[in-house]
């Protein structure tokens, strides 16, 4: 399994975007300092995984000897060689990172995908925290094409805490192709960057006599019939087959040995396409140390929400005398449930069922309010401000931005180093994940009311609300904003974020 040798080098720097004229020219790829150190290889590739007793054609991301993701240690540079071995083209975005423009694994008019049988080279200064690792090409990230990207740093190592790291999925056997043209009828009406549709996922599909996963047809005729309101059918697209934790499913949980009264730091990861949820920490408390990677204070609880691309570190204390402690994810407005169990020595570890006694409500922002930067921005003037609605809905199933689908929308333009404010008002039937590539940004309002929030790259802008973020645009190039439900981005909901560099 070594590297193949066909490989397109990204740079190593901003300087792959062109100047205020445009952002089309990358420059040449340069050859590595010797001192720079043997790369990390990385290899997209396929595998067989057992759900619920059947076998799935999935995708994986994995190191030479197994290990799923990346896991840096302080100080560690972003070294990577990454091999497409998964028989179709792909690509791989590093979500929660801040790269050079080309280094952002997006495939675009300025950079292609990998080629199957290709590798790509990457090399840059990783962002410390939780993140992770996901197709950005067709739906290929349905199909399980992600991975944990933690970089510890040295207050982790001291913190004296057994690190967890949980990777949330929601699951379908059948092609996420075939679910997305249930959805729309088999029409598609988006254009630009190849950053979803149809195509790209159409591979390891369903299996004969299975009917997979069931989109939620018809939203707008459903109100008050089959018992099932017009709330609770926006709240979810699909019907999955399964919701996986780390792979699996509640009937077979992956259990994880800890000590008695030792400190644990869950590095919580939702990956799923379209599923938010409900992390509930049953008879543990847990607090709140992190938010998409990034220090917040400290907030304690049980139960805290997590929409698609969101990270959460929690730490919990657990109790002298031991025992196992189921850590769930349920669905928001629905009884499906996923996790993991931590036991300590000894403990005996019972079934928990895959269904809560009740549906969960709908994720909403009472976490957001309560988060608040450990590093936040500095105050200095906004000099660029804009505003933009989140449009579309379910019938026809078409999402959108500005009422215009992608390759449609004018991007957002400004330039290198200016204070940027963006206010996203939804006027759409569904909440929608925003996720902003190249930068982090601070939330500094939730539906109109200020607050000094905490520093992420993915917040949820709840139906009928708003949220208003900021950052300093330090990092040229064409950064995506999209939602991170993948059947919404891939039918329209993503603009651009053009950062240029100052004259």
């Amino acid at each position: 399994m070594t590297i193949l040798q066909t490989r397109r080098r990204f740079l190593a720097s901003a300087a792959s975007v062109a100047a205020l004229g445009g952002l089309s020219s990358l420059v040449p790829a340069v050859a590595r300092p010797v001192w720079a150190g043997a790369p990390l290889r990385l290899a997209v590739e396929r595998r067989v995984l057992e759900v619920m007793g059947k076998p799935a054609s999935v995708f994986g991301i994995r190191q030479p000897d197994g290990t799923s993701g990346l896991f840096l240690d302080p100080g560690q540079r972003f070294l990577v060689d990454l091999a497409n071995r998964a028989g179709e083209d792909a690509v791989i975005h590093w979500h929660g990172m801040t790269p050079p423009y080309a280094q952002d694994g997006v495939a675009d008019a300025n950079r292609p995908l990998i080629r199957d049988g290709a590798s790509q080279s990457y090399d840059f200064e990783p962002r410390p925290g939780t993140h992770w690792m996901h197709s950005h090409h067709g739906l290929q990230e349905q199909r399980l094409m992600a991975a944990p990207l933690i970089v510890r740093t040295v207050e982790d190592r001291r913190a004296d805490a057994q690190e967890i790291t949980v990777l949330l999925h929601d699951f379908t056997f059948k092609d996420p192709a075939e679910v997305l043209a249930g959805l729309t009828g088999g029409t598609m009406n988006h254009g630009g960057m190849d950053h979803g549709g149809g195509h790209g996922g159409a591979h390891g599909g369903g299996h004969g006599g299975h009917d997979g996963a069931m989109p939620m047809m018809d939203h707008s005729n459903m109100k008050g019939t089959g018992g099932m309101t017009m709330a609770a059918m926006d709240l979810n697209d699909v019907e999955y087959d399964a919701y996986l934790a780390n792979d699996r499913t509640l009937d077979d949980p992956e259990v994880v040995r800890v000590e008695r009264g030792g400190r644990v730091r869950l590095r919580l990861i939702n990956g799923a396409t379209s599923t938010a949820f409900h992390i509930d920490l049953g008879t543990l408390d847990g607090t709140v140390v992190a938010a998409d990677g990034n220090p917040v204070q400290p907030v304690s609880g049980r139960r805290f929400g997590m929409v698609m691309g969101q990270r959460l570190d929690i730490l919990l204390q657990l109790p002298a005398e031991g025992g196992a402690f189921p850590v769930l994810a349920q669905r928001e407005g629905e009884r499906q449930r996923t996790g993991i169990v931590l036991a300590t020595p000894g403990a005996t570890v019972g079934r928990t069922a895959g269904l809560a006694d009740a549906p969960a409500g709908p994720v909403d922002l009472s976490l957001e309010r309560r988060l608040t930067a450990l590093d936040p921005l500095s105050q200095r003037p906004v000099g660029a401000a804009f505003t933009i609605r989140l449009t579309g809905g379910m019938a026809p199933y078409v999402w959108t931005i500005d009422d215009r689908p992608f390759g449609e929308h004018r991007p957002l333009t400004v330039r290198k180093g200016q204070r940027v404010s963006i206010t996203m008002v939804n006027e759409s039937p569904m909440a929608h994940p925003m996720h902003l590539h190249g930068q982090h940004f601070q939330v500094t309002a939730l539906n109109g009311t200020a607050l000094a929030g905490a520093v992420r790259d993915t917040v949820l802008v709840p139906m009928n609300g708003s949220a208003t973020i900021a950052f300093d645009a330090d990092n040229p190039g064409r950064w995506p904003l999209h939602c991170h439900n993948l059947l919404h981005m891939a039918t329209g909901m993503m603009t651009e974020l053009v950062c240029e560099q100052a004259i």
